[in-house]
């Protein structure tokens, strides 16, 4: 089983995947847009994780630039319908905190953006997920990690989506106003006030205009 290779990077599709000499063997390693992103332009040597996909007719690779997009990988393609292919898709559109932004506020339509991800698949992306994400690991940001231990999760999806559905119609985008409502729901709650539609709205908007 291999789990990285460092190697020169030999050759590289801007699509889908890359090719990486190791020692005179080349590998050829698919990945999503944004790790092959973050890659060296060849020839310079390339240091990915792996995940191994062992199948009856062929041995395939998957590399990752970092562990939390592995890690993304690896939940998604357990959801009914996403392959690996999907999963690289979706990876390649939303970033790891943005994934847990997304499916902790129930938003089918940033998962859509995915190339071949409909709303009925999105829709059991998140269902599937929804209980899983608090324990997927952060890349840095702490307002994320705000959304998932006291966003959501302590005040249930009704208020939080409502907010985030109001804020949409006056214009502002889901993925820009999830990390401030939460962060305005933990407020009230530390001072021991009751999260009310309309004052998340009212303080959600004032930072929001800043």
């Amino acid at each position: 089983m291999i789990g990285q290779l460092t190697g020169l990077l030999i050759d590289q599709n801007e699509s889908d995947r890359c090719l990486i000499d190791v020692n005179g063997v080349g590998y050829v390693v698919f990945a999503s847009s944004r790790t092959l992103s973050r890659l060296p332009r060849p020839p310079e040597i390339a240091r990915v994780l792996i995940e191994t996909i062992v199948r009856e007719d062929a041995i395939l690779l998957y590399g990752f630039a970092e562990s939390q997009e592995r890690d993304w990988f690896r939940m998604l393609t357990t959801v009914q319908g996403v392959g690996v292919r999907m999963a690289l898709s979706i990876l390649s559109t939303l970033t790891p905190d943005e994934l847990i932004t997304t499916i902790m506020s129930g938003d089918k339509a940033s998962l859509t953006r995915a190339s071949g991800v409909g709303a009925r698949l999105a829709t059991r992306i998140i269902t599937e997920l929804s209980n899983k994400v608090a324990s997927m690991p952060l890349e840095s940001s702490s307002i994320t990690a705000d959304v998932v231990s006291n966003g959501v999760q302590s005040v249930g999806r009704g208020v939080m989506a409502d907010a985030l559905m109001a804020l949409e119609g006056l214009g502002f985008r889901r993925i820009e106003a999830q990390p401030v409502v939460a962060r305005v729901i933990k407020t009230f709650e530390g001072n021991g006030e009751k999260a009310e539609l309309d004052l998340i709205l009212r303080e959600a908007l004032r930072e929001l205009a800043r």
